[in-house]
């Protein structure tokens, strides 16, 4: 209940707008505007987005100038000590965030890198991310993570969101729909370096860091072999991922070197999803003529698949089918029996790709390309072992 503050009636009081946050009434019967000095502010007000502090709430509140403000903030020599220590103090009190954004329209660089990974379903790309994170934080950048679900509408989205955002450079690693490269061509139209990594498109020339998949693939098999597996399949990944056919040519190497057969019937392509690796899975083992008795898989996320559905049709891991998987993924140890697979350097690819991005940055595009290819490491555990 409001009283007017001149004749003290309730009845005759209106809202009548706001009023530097506090609710305005108007007394019919006095004819008077008035203001609650102690009211809160209105629930009109609480939904009103909060005013952020700029340089001239500072010079209001400092009786300065707003140019004096800008040359405190930025630590400009004609600016004595005390003035500044009052603007930085003012600054603290009001709670001022300098505008970033506007920032670096007048420098032209923003401080702030992007990174576009297509899934987070796996432990694969969020280390990465953090081992990255890691290493743009100490040369004073902030990161700006973009997640593209494995659709390349949702990554031209993220592209073009960090576009807008004016972010000095870009790491990429792409999903399994992109077969088209223009909006990351844009980032070298607009002189914003890119790095790719893991899944690389080779038609921009630029710097790249990926593990040696073709040999890791080869160890694999390799390996399979050499434990006395004869009958060895292969669930590769998408075909328009570069990875995949390194794999593939990988695993085709070392059954030309041993001398042993690869049929088109015992080579199958996933899309990488939980589905798509069952189906690949339910495909080669409920053959009924010439049933593999090993399969290396395109990763550990698809032979953990394969594992669970061959314990399920009662095949025994690793006497009747034997699995490798790529990645050393954290499940890989967990799963029963354990999962032989090739290990990657996750970490690494993570600092390896931002260090490369930031020598890109620093040289404005000038540095030549470099293309890092990690060793990769066989982890042997009981799914391969008879």
């Amino acid at each position: 209940m409001v009283r007017c503050i001149h004749c003290g009636e309730v009845h005759a009081i209106t809202r009548s707008g706001i009023v530097r946050g506090k609710q305005r009434y108007y007394c019919k019967d006095c004819k008077l505007y008035f203001i609650l000095k102690e009211e809160a502010p209105s629930q009109a007000i609480a939904s009103v987005r909060p005013h952020m502090t700029t340089i001239v709430d500072i010079a209001k509140a400092l009786n300065i100038s707003k140019s004096t403000v800008s040359r405190a903030l930025h630590e400009h020599s004609d600016i004595n000590e005390q003035t500044r220590n009052d603007v930085l103090e003012m600054a603290r009190k009001l709670d001022y965030q300098p505008n970033l954004l506007a920032k670096s329209l007048v420098n032209s660089k923003s401080n702030t890198i992007g990174i576009i990974v297509p899934e987070f379903l796996t432990y694969f790309f969020p280390t990465i991310i953090m081992a990255a994170q890691e290493v743009a934080t100490k040369a004073g950048y902030n990161v700006i993570i973009c997640q593209s679900h494995e659709s390349r509408k949702t990554e031209k989205a993220n592209a073009n969101v960090l576009l807008l955002n004016r972010v000095d450079g870009v790491l990429v690693s792409m999903t399994r729909e992109t077969n088209s490269f223009e909006h990351f061509k844009t980032f070298e139209r607009h002189g914003i370096p890119i790095v790719f990594f893991n899944r690389v498109c080779e038609e921009i020339n630029t710097s790249k860091v990926l593990v040696d998949d073709y040999k890791g693939s080869f160890m694999a098999v390799e390996h399979l072999i050499q434990s006395g597996y004869k009958n060895i399949a292969h669930i590769g990944g998408p075909l328009s991922l570069q990875l995949t056919h390194n794999r593939l040519n990988g695993y085709l190497a070392a059954l030309k070197k041993y001398g042993l057969a690869s049929g088109k019937d015992q080579i199958i392509h996933c899309d990488l999803s939980k589905k798509g690796a069952i189906n690949a899975a339910e495909t080669l083992l409920t053959k009924k003529r010439n049933r593999p008795d090993a399969v290396f898989c395109v990763n550990d996320p698809v032979a953990i698949q394969l594992i669970m559905l061959a314990r399920k049709k009662g095949i025994r891991v690793p006497r009747e089918l034997g699995v490798v998987g790529f990645s050393d993924d954290p499940m890989a140890e967990i799963i029963d029996p354990g999962l032989t697979t090739i290990q990657q350097p996750v970490s690494i690819i993570g600092r390896e790709a931002m260090e490369l991005l930031l020598r890109s940055i620093q040289t404005e595009g000038k540095a030549e390309p470099i293309v890092r290819s990690l060793k990769p490491k066989l982890v042997i555990r009981g799914s391969s072992v008879r």
